[in-house]
């Protein structure tokens, strides 16, 4: 047993302090966006949601590097994963959008607050399936639509529309196909490629791409940020469809 293992099994069981303030970063601002929603200030809700992903994609990497995972962030993270990505878009869509349904009468508007809802279940469901099946499986794919990429398709959608002036009201029918194929996707058997895992080495054409592909995102990030989110809400089922023809054409 070496002097590390030692040490990690003397170290009592305790909440540490910095990936835990990042994912308390990521639920402030996931609260924020709720609120800005409310009042509705979609632009800074929607921001909001963004900042929330910075944080989120931050809190577990901080704990990897320096060795201070527990079980208590995995749980907080989830928690904080649902308030940003679940309630918080789901909230702010029905706000911009899908409350307006009920100007087609009483079903219409039911059907938009239980669309919305449909969102922040489906986000539930996919997060505790995600950690019941932690550690398991293939780490290069998540299994479903991860949701912080649903609830960032989402929100580029509402910013790329305000942007454009291209209000709610006219996007209700749109915002709500949309809310409703993302929910289905974060519950779907539909694989995802992670990003989880990269190689060591790359060749250099590929960090001239990654130069390349952020003067887009940074000259107009509404549109370049959806543009990103549908063609990879769209891989997901592409990459099944090419399983199933290789695994027809194998068999016959």
């Amino acid at each position: 047993m070496t002097e590390s293992d030692t040490d990690q099994k003397r170290r009592p069981p305790g909440i540490y302090l910095l990936p835990n303030l990042l994912t308390t970063g990521a639920m402030f601002s996931g609260f924020y966006a709720i609120v800005a929603g409310i009042n509705e200030q979609f632009v800074a809700a929607v921001v909001a949601v963004f900042v929330a992903g910075l944080f989120d994609g931050l809190d577990g990497r901080v704990a990897r590097m320096t060795n201070t995972q527990s079980e208590f962030g995995v749980q907080y993270d989830s928690l904080s994963d649902l308030i940003s990505f679940g309630l918080a878009p789901a909230l702010i869509v029905y706000m911009w959008a899908l409350a307006d349904l009920r100007s087609y009468g009483n079903f219409a508007g039911k059907l938009g607050w239980l669309i919305a809802f449909l969102y922040a279940a489906c986000a539930a469901l996919r997060l505790a399936r995600f950690n019941t099946q932690a550690g398991s499986g293939d780490k290069r794919f998540f299994t479903g639509l991860a949701s912080p990429a649903a609830a960032g398709t989402l929100m580029a959608f509402v910013w790329a529309m305000e942007d454009f002036s291209v209000f709610g009201t006219g996007t209700r029918w749109f915002a709500l196909a949309l809310t409703m194929t993302l929910a289905l996707l974060m519950v779907s058997r539909i694989p995802y490629y992670s990003f989880k895992v990269w190689p060591e080495r790359v060749p250099f054409f590929w960090v001239l791409l990654t130069i390349l592909a952020i003067i887009p995102v940074a000259a107009h990030p509404p549109s370049m940020l959806l543009v990103i989110g549908l063609v990879y809400i769209a891989s997901g089922p592409a990459m099944w469809a090419w399983r199933r023809l290789r695994k027809r054409g194998a068999a016959a």
